[in-house]
């Protein structure tokens, strides 16, 4: 079962998690990308801004191992808005940098993946994003490991 798909009634919103996932992949998505999912989709609701996009600095966070003590890292610049659809339904979008139209498609996406049409936009936007991402994250990880050293020890017999 894929996690951003919405849910099977159209009287049930989709859950946490689902929206978690979209909002990710939103999030993470190349503007180009996007936009190109965007108008393979085609006409754009219309909608009022709630926020119009804002660019700010926002403080990261780490832990080591995971686990660890929380530490400041440093900050980054991130864009945010919020808008509501002509239908109803509310849109919000955070993405890194000062792309304030990618801002904006991301929250029409993710105001439009809470509607009827929820399931369009998944096969039409989401779906292609999401794969465009694995490519893009096993590309890299080929990289690495291209570049990986193994160390080892050899014993010595005098001991």
């Amino acid at each position: 079962m894929n996690k951003m798909n919405p849910a099977s009634s159209q009287d049930e919103a989709p859950g946490p998690a689902a929206r978690k996932a979209w909002m990710s992949v939103l999030a993470k998505s190349n503007p180009k990308d996007l936009n190109a999912g965007l108008a393979a989709f085609g006409a754009l609701p219309t909608f009022d801004w709630l926020r119009r996009p804002e660019i700010g600095g926002v403080m990261v966070r780490g832990r080591m191992g995971g686990t660890g003590t929380a530490f400041n890292l440093g900050e980054m610049t991130a864009t945010r808005c919020s808008l509501r659809l002509e239908s109803g339904e509310v849109g919000h979008a955070y993405v890194q940098g000062r792309d304030t139209r990618h801002a904006e498609q991301a929250a029409i996406v993710d105001a439009m993946m809470q509607g009827p049409n929820a399931a369009a936009v998944q096969a039409a936007v989401l779906t292609p994003l999401s794969e465009a991402f694995a490519t893009q994250r096993l590309k890299r990880a080929e990289k690495a490991a291209a570049t990986k050293v193994d160390f080892f020890t050899m014993v010595r017999g005098e001991d």
